[in-house]
């Protein structure tokens, strides 16, 4: 009789950590949802909570090392990621994110500080990618910081074209955007605008439409421009963060504000907005839109909006403050 309740007690002692597993799987799948509706605020407070229960959950520190990432926060955002690249080293995203983190503080800091930082920033990417070579997202930013990055601090133009070839078959699209962005780097805009049409060809995606309108944009073709943005808004169906980078770029060129604005309207109603264009930002841009447009009222309602959603986020306040 001791022995079936001993087993008994196993039984449920088991039951309550299955239980309180599932419950903490939860709680992370209800604060990515608030952090992709720009609620860093709520979300913060969610994952706050769960790792007081849990500190070792790294899927909780990633997603809290995003939080603060959107509100450019670096030094909390390296913080949390770092804990959950220690707690699961083998995540792609995670080391994805860690790179991100450093390389905004890098972009901050004096130059012997983002020395360090970038080779910290190489590799958390090239660890990235290790780990999942289907990580698009890894890719890109492998890529970019090749060719951004001195050859010092782990760049290189030779790795880019490396890495493009690497990819050419998996992901033709990605391949021929980062030969562009290195024939960019080149001084070569014949060869960056054929390539990123490549890119387009490629996969006839929303962003690689995107890319050729800001290739057109940086070399002073807005007509172009505009043609390849009408493009990429037609084919994001999905309505996401596509939008709000073409609506950056009608503004960059004093072009349709009209529907740059309605395009930030339309992604603030979308249910694909994600943490890539966090919503209390594409508030803020809304309202500066408006406030340059003579609507001061609509301005301080997005302001006040974008406070209520990131609260930690300085350039709302100062907005808000402003009015």
């Amino acid at each position: 009789m001791v022995a079936k309740t001993n087993l008994i007690c196993i039984r449920i002692a088991l039951l309550f950590v299955l239980l309180s597993g599932v419950r903490l799987l939860a709680d992370n799948a209800s604060a990515n949802a608030l952090l992709q509706q720009g609620r860093v605020d709520e979300a913060r407070t969610a994952l706050q909570q769960t790792l007081a229960a849990q500190p070792g959950n790294a899927e909780a520190h990633q997603l809290l090392c995003r939080v603060y990432y959107a509100q450019d926060m670096a030094d909390p955002a390296i913080h949390e990621c770092e804990l959950a690249a220690a707690a699961d080293p083998g995540n792609s995203s995670t080391q994805m994110w860690l790179g991100c983190a450093y390389g905004m503080k890098a972009s901050r800091a004096n130059p012997l500080v983002a020395f360090g930082l970038a080779r910290k920033v190489r590799y958390a990417f090239e660890r990235a990618v290790q780990l999942d070579p289907g990580n698009v997202q890894a890719i890109n930013d492998l890529g970019e910081f090749y060719v951004q990055a001195p050859a010092i601090v782990g760049g290189g133009l030779n790795k880019g074209r490396s890495l493009a070839d690497q990819i050419q078959t998996r992901f033709p699209s990605q391949s021929h955007r980062l030969l562009a962005l290195i024939a960019n780097e080149n001084k070569d805009p014949a060869t960056a605008e054929a390539e990123f049409r490549k890119a387009v060809l490629a996969g006839r995606t929303a962003a690689a439409y995107i890319d050729l309108a800001q290739f057109y944009q940086q070399h002073n073709q807005p007509d172009k421009a505009v043609e390849a943005l009408k493009a990429g808004i037609g084919a994001d169906r999905r309505r996401d963060a596509v939008l709000v980078d073409a609506a950056s770029i009608l503004t960059a060129m004093n072009r349709s504000p009209q529907l740059a604005r309605d395009l930030l309207r339309e992604y603030l109603d979308s249910p694909a907005k994600s943490d890539d264009a966090p919503a209390f930002k594409v508030r803020l841009q809304l309202g500066n839109l408006l406030a340059h447009q003579g609507d001061p009222a609509s301005a301080h309602r997005e302001y006040a909006a974008a406070a209520g959603l990131a609260s930690n986020y300085a350039p709302a306040r100062r907005s808000l403050q402003g009015f």
